[in-house]
């Protein structure tokens, strides 16, 4: 039975961690794993497998018109033209994507550098609490010291003091 439990009785937290010596932390999960934005493709949203389509499909063989097949001709060009230029944002698109993910990566790599030259600061911080903690009883004594020597100062003052009014009278 430790000393503690046989002074003070209850149950001892010695050598135990508890939420007041653990170091605590707000480091929420659920905040770390969030998405960046809404509708981010993740596991956890996979987006909605939408595609494009701007002819309706043909459910079975057919002759067509000359002047359905102008329209039709007309139309593939407008839209090869339209991929080409989606295909020149879509890329252009996914090159920003790239540049954000890497001035977030940095970014995260400078927070990063604060929080650990954060808990040097404060080790340091520490340790020189413990320091001063530890020049306390140096203080005490040489503030003992001090009352001493006004003590004795006042004792051989009110010798003379006394010598002087006895010398008086």
């Amino acid at each position: 039975m430790s000393l503690q439990l046989r002074l003070f009785g209850g149950k001892s937290d010695a050598g135990n961690l508890t939420a007041s010596n653990d170091g605590g932390h707000a480091i929420d999960k659920s905040k770390v794993l969030a998405a960046t934005a809404p509708g981010v493709i993740s596991p956890t949203n996979p987006g909605n497998f939408g595609s494009i389509r701007t002819a309706p499909i043909v459910p079975a063989p057919r002759y067509f018109e000359r002047d359905e097949a102008d329209q039709l001709k007309e139309l593939a060009k407008e839209k090869i033209n339209g991929a080409r230029q989606a295909k020149r944002a879509y890329e252009a698109l996914g090159k920003i994507e790239e540049a954000d993910a890497k001035v977030h990566k940095e970014h995260r790599k400078y927070e990063g550098v604060v929080a650990e030259n954060e808990l040097k600061k404060v080790r340091s911080n520490a340790g020189l609490a413990k320091k001063l903690h530890g020049m306390r009883p140096g203080y005490a004594r040489l503030g003992l010291g001090i009352d001493k020597a006004e003590n004795d100062a006042r004792t051989r003052i009110d010798a003379i003091r006394a010598k002087l009014t006895a010398g008086v009278n």
